[in-house]
């Protein structure tokens, strides 16, 4: 489905900005598509406002004088960190063949502190659908990333079937809703002004569209969303349950054919403090009574409904409800794995987009040539789901497979293990100690006569 928005060439095609190739960008399809894109922040806010615990019962009047609570129990916020934290709690492992390459790698990941960034993009996403990584060069022409937010930053991709990028935009208003920004093509960079007009051409450093576009589905929907209206169900169910706690706390004295001295206004006078009291003096004497009025016992029903409400929105979001009873006691790692299955599933969707971004990501960082000379398609991705593990099993399964893998492959099934390749590196080293120790220790030769793989020096031979 396409929607034209202002400027002739300017158009939303699936929630993506599309835009001819050829055609030079002019202030009214610039205006169009940042419209567009503030059109699309109202939804991006409102989820944001519920991943805070802002939801849209907070905002209503009731004209009563009944208990009015306002719960929220928060569910955007639970299933976004529960689903985050399992898809990104373990970095993922990003690493090169060559070895000499990868610590290059490793150095500039761990400088730019990369992981801590791809998971607070991992968690927009879940919030909002879609993030953004934007690469940039400091003032030491060093290559930096940082994270933009799909409210203040867009990618517009061309109208062929590819949908390459080719222009990334960055926007902002003041208090006087001045709008300032930047504009990226693959060789320029431009200056926004409030006309909406490109100013300031200079060469673009990255020489590549620097903004890469990150999402979890084509739809760029957000984790929560489609079950934003069952949300607000349980707030309100939840807080009509609180409500009604409150205005039967105080319950009713029922004095029913009691006769009482009365006021110069003619009302019974009756010395009970603390209680709403109903007075019938002129019921039957022989039946007086005095009791409490008992209210009506809805809490089954009321319970019934909340727990309903709760299976769904983790049934329809595919997230499990870790604190679900089925996930305590001696559960077998294969039911465990069954009840994680929906979960597990949209995890490996994730992982699918996510890897396709980080190597576009990637293929950025390395043509610029500051961090590695190194191709986006020699990189490994692992992505490790965050959930507790079995280490007798893992090392259980990583003894079996000696002599039928590489010890590379063998290494990597352990979870605690980062880096495959560098814990081969530190086997080698450690069984070169213990050889050149060892032909110390039965005088074979001294310390001196040892070379650093362990062998005779030629002196020593």
């Amino acid at each position: 489905m396409e929607t034209i928005v202002q400027g002739a060439g300017s158009m939303i095609k699936g929630n993506v900005f599309v835009y001819p190739r050829n055609r030079n960008m002019t202030p009214d399809d610039l205006r169009g598509f940042i419209n567009a894109n503030m059109e699309l922040s109202k939804n991006y806010n409102k989820l944001y406002r519920y991943y805070l615990g802002h939801h849209d019962i907070l905002d209503e009047f009731r004209k009563t004088k009944r208990p009015d609570h306002k719960l929220v129990p928060n569910y955007a916020k639970t299933l976004t960190e529960t689903f985050n934290g399992y898809f990104m709690g373990v970095p993922p492992k990003i690493s090169l063949n060559n070895d000499t390459d990868n610590m290059k790698l490793q150095d500039w990941l761990n400088w730019n502190s990369f992981q801590d960034k791809l998971n607070e993009a991992s968690k927009i996403v879940d919030i909002m659908g879609r993030s953004y990584m934007f690469l940039y060069q400091n003032e030491d022409s060093q290559t930096c990333v940082a994270v933009s937010e799909p409210t203040e930053s867009f990618v517009i991709y061309d109208d062929t079937v590819a949908h390459l990028p080719i222009a990334y935009v960055r926007y902002s208003f003041d208090d006087n809703n001045n709008l300032s920004g930047s504009y990226y093509t693959q060789s320029k960079a431009y200056t926004i002004d409030t006309a909406y007009r490109l100013l300031d051409e200079r060469i673009n450093p990255i020489q590549a569209v620097p903004g890469i576009e990150f999402y979890a589905n084509e739809e760029r929907h957000g984790l929560f969303e489609p079950v934003m209206t069952l949300i607000d169900a349980f707030d309100k169910a939840l807080s009509e349950k609180a409500n009604n706690v409150s205005y039967f706390d105080s319950a009713y004295l029922l004095l029913l054919g009691l006769q009482f001295p009365h006021d110069e206004n003619g009302d019974p006078i009756v010395n009970i403090d603390g209680n709403d009291m109903i007075v019938a003096e002129d019921a039957d004497a022989t039946q007086a009574r005095v009791e409490f009025l008992n209210k009506p016992d809805s809490d089954g029903m009321q319970e019934h409904y909340l727990d309903r409400l709760n299976d769904l929105i983790y049934q329809v979001s595919n997230v499990a409800n870790l604190k679900d009873d089925s996930f305590s006691g001696n559960s077998s790692g294969v039911a465990i794995q069954y009840k994680l299955l929906p979960m597990l599933n949209l995890a490996s969707t994730k992982e699918r987009k996510f890897t396709q971004s980080l190597r576009k990501l990637f293929g950025r960082v390395f043509d610029i040539g500051t961090v590695v000379n190194a191709k986006a398609q020699d990189l490994t991705f692992k992505f490790i789901r965050n959930m507790p593990v079995n280490l007798e099993d893992e090392a259980d399964t990583a003894q079996k497979l000696n002599g039928i893998v590489s010890k590379e492959t063998q290494l990597k099934s352990l979870s605690f293990v980062d880096d495959a390749k560098q814990e081969i590196k530190r086997i080698a080293d450690e069984q070169t100690e213990q050889v050149k120790q060892s032909r110390i220790d039965y005088g074979v030769a001294t310390d001196k006569e040892m070379n650093g793989d362990g062998s005779q020096t030629a002196e020593a031979r």
